[in-house]
């Protein structure tokens, strides 16, 4: 069980992760900082494909990293879940 634990709590950072990436959209320049660079190499990997997918709202609105979040969030229910299963 403590193997499901950790694999939900690293969903979870990694959400996270991914939402102070999305804010930093809204951040003159944030994104080209060492932090926001950083960031970037952690999250794009796994936002890209939901990118190719999901095109912009409206040719802005990019609404892939919201349903990337979901996934994750899915995917960590069913960790937890499965994990309860065999246990």
């Amino acid at each position: 069980m403590e193997i499901a634990y950790l694999l939900a709590q690293a969903i979870q950072i990694y959400s996270w992760v991914l939402i102070i990436y999305i804010f930093m959209s809204w951040i003159p320049n944030a994104r080209e900082s060492s932090i926001g660079q950083m960031i970037a190499r952690v999250a794009e990997p796994y936002l890209a494909p939901f990118r190719k997918i999901i095109p912009p709202i409206g040719g802005m609105l990019d609404i892939s990293p919201i349903v990337a979040i979901f996934a994750l969030q899915f995917a960590q229910y069913g960790i937890v879940a499965l994990f309860r299963m065999i246990l």
